[in-house]
């Protein structure tokens, strides 16, 4: 598929990228060697090939699922500017 000057046009408006004139016919050309190489890319056979996330193969890690309250409380609050009675103290904002 050749990606002409209008069709770049209008790719760089939707994406609202502002294209000089002079430089639409080199973006379709761009356009249109980023549409070949995906064309080459699904040539690939990749039938019985395992997805993956990483080239390097890992787990990662896991920890039990269970519902807690935390416990953490003084933790939290050791980052709060101001904490009074176990809770965040903010400024009033409404009268």
């Amino acid at each position: 598929m050749a990606i002409d000057t209008d069709t770049a046009r209008r790719v760089a408006h939707l994406a609202r990228i502002r294209v000089e004139e002079e430089r639409l016919p080199a973006l379709a050309r761009e356009f249109d060697a980023i549409l070949g190489f995906i064309e080459q890319l699904n040539e690939v056979d990749v039938e019985g090939v395992e997805p993956m996330t990483s080239v390097t193969p890992m787990r990662l890690k896991r920890r039990q699922d269970v519902v807690t309250d935390g416990n953490q409380q003084d933790k939290v609050l050791l980052n709060a500017p101001d904490a009074r009675e176990g809770f965040f103290a903010v400024p009033k904002v409404v009268e």
